[in-house]
């Protein structure tokens, strides 16, 4: 069963139908099928690491009680595995160490059914590790089935839209998002080592800011205005360095854009941004590829990930290249000796590069690098100096005012980080906003509109700042072989099914 249809008629809906009389005849015998608590004393995982010497064919005097669910039954119930957040252990079940009624409860028990079981550890002539039961306690009863054990839930579909099923039939679901946990906690570690401090910022916010995407749009009907959620984390963050409650601030948040679904984008996503005064994208780059390093040694044990068909190193330090010598190198033009939109359009188009029209030289040669450059960094590595028409939020190059001091991290060809030498001068943010503003006025959805608190912010005088930005799914994905986002996201957005 790969499908978990309920429609009249159906397999599935006759067993939920046998299990719905099974409710009824719990009820007949006295047993409240979904009691409210149990004292559980053990894990499988425990009891295994502290049995693990424990011969075949020996037994113990020690009581633990157990809970899980049940995920096969041999011999009429004789045998069932039982698995809990940990691990599986057997139970073993017989007409000598349990009660006539307790029995009675065990034949209404079937595959997928929440039980807590008592009794003494022994350990199987066959070797396997087992609670000779005592006593049994139904904890939820289950009305529908599991997918079939040989088969699993391998509907893409399905898995994503069950992931409740997913976790429960795929022990490799269940370790990368107890990875997700581990690798977030790891990134909060390091930056407590540097002595960063974590804040939350607005998600409902008067405009969308801090990034070119298309926000959603919402109303508040108490104060009787339009909002949208935040489509990043970057001004407010900057507004509390202006403040001054700390030196280096973070937030681990979700962010929402409205834009297309793929394998590397999901609307609703999980960002970190951090900020640190008197540093600049130099400093950036350093703490970036640290904490990347560090979060693997300490989730896999290692700096050398697989990812696909690719071992991927990330021992520091990372490559850095700038955005233009890598096309210079990969196509032979130089695009700082291109100056009008006009001929780097021709220019692109000559190289098979899709371009509009409307486009500015900025946009011309990102998009020349994402074709021709992007797909195969797939060592890390730092772009760095991004044109200035496509960097709203970095500040100039301090020796070409052209381009900005920001970079954006690449792994196995995917952006993972974005990061400036952040803009602190707030009437060349006003100009950067002021050309936002009239590209979004010609139809550029994306394009931030002019934030002026920001800029009143910003003229109470900022330090200067480093910032970076990380898609905590996209580094999830990174770390754990993860071919799609929503692999790596619990519940990802979903088409509505009708």
């Amino acid at each position: 069963m790969t499908q978990l249809t309920r429609e009249a008629g159906s397999a599935i809906e006759q067993i939920r139908q046998t299990r719905i009389q099974k409710l009824a005849d719990l009820a007949d015998k006295g047993v409240n099928p979904y009691p409210y608590k149990f004292e559980k004393t053990a894990s499988a995982k425990e009891l295994q690491e502290k049995y693990k010497d424990l011969p075949p064919g020996e037994e113990t005097t020690d009581v633990y009680s157990v809970s899980g669910r049940v995920m096969a039954i041999r011999n009429t119930g004789m045998f069932i595995d039982l698995m809990d957040d940990t691990g599986k252990i057997q139970i073993f079940s017989h007409k000598e160490n349990l009660p006539e009624e307790q029995l009675k409860i065990l034949k209404l028990v079937d595959i997928g059914d929440i039980v807590g079981f008592t009794g003494t550890i022994r350990r199987t002539p066959r070797g396997e590790l087992s609670i000779k039961s005592t006593e049994l306690k139904l904890l939820s009863k289950a009305l529908l089935p599991l997918p079939e054990k040989h088969h699993g839930l391998t509907d893409v579909e399905i898995r994503y839209r069950q992931r409740y099923v997913d976790l429960i039939v795929n022990e490799d679901v269940r370790d990368t998002f107890r990875k997700r946990s581990l690798i977030i906690q790891k990134i909060r570690e390091f930056l407590a080592k540097q002595g960063y401090l974590e804040v939350e910022t607005p998600i409902l916010q008067t405009m969308a800011s801090g990034a070119n995407a298309r926000p959603f749009n919402t109303h508040h009907n108490a104060l009787e205005m339009d909002l949208t959620l935040r489509i990043a984390l970057e001004l407010y963050l900057k507004r509390l360095i202006v403040g001054g409650v700390s030196e280096r601030v973070y937030e681990i948040g979700k962010c929402f854009r409205n834009e297309g679904i793929d394998t590397r984008h999901n609307p609703e996503f999980t960002m970190i941004e951090l900020y640190q005064a008197y540093a600049d994208y130099n400093d950036m780059m350093t703490l970036t590829e640290n904490m990347v390093a560090y979060v693997a040694q300490e989730v896999l044990g290692t700096m050398k990930i697989q990812y696909g068909e690719h071992e991927i190193d990330l021992t520091p330090p990372w490559d850095r290249k700038t955005m233009l010598g890598s096309i210079k190198e990969a196509t032979g033009i130089d695009f700082m000796e291109i100056y009008s939109a006009k001929q780097a359009i021709e220019t692109a188009r000559r190289l098979h590069v899709a371009v509009d029209d409307g486009m500015n030289w900025g946009q011309v040669v990102e998009a020349v690098f994402e074709e021709k450059i992007e797909p195969s960094l797939i060592q890390p590595c730092h772009i760095i100096d991004y044109p200035r028409e496509i960097s709203p939020l970095a500040k100039v190059h301090r020796d070409n005012d052209r381009l900005t001091e920001r970079f954006e991290t690449r792994v196995n060809g995917w952006e993972i980080a974005n990061a400036f030498s952040e803009l602190t001068d707030p009437i060349d943010q006003r100009m950067r906003f002021e050309a936002q503003a009239k590209a979004k006025a010609e139809g550029d959805e994306e394009a931030m509109d002019i934030d002026e608190d920001f800029i009143n912010a910003l003229e109470y005088g900022m330090p200067p700042t480093g910032g970076m930005g990380m898609g905590i799914d996209r580094l999830v994905m990174l770390l754990t072989n993860s071919p799609s986002i929503r692999d790596v996201i619990a519940f990802p957005t979903m088409r509505n099914k009708d």
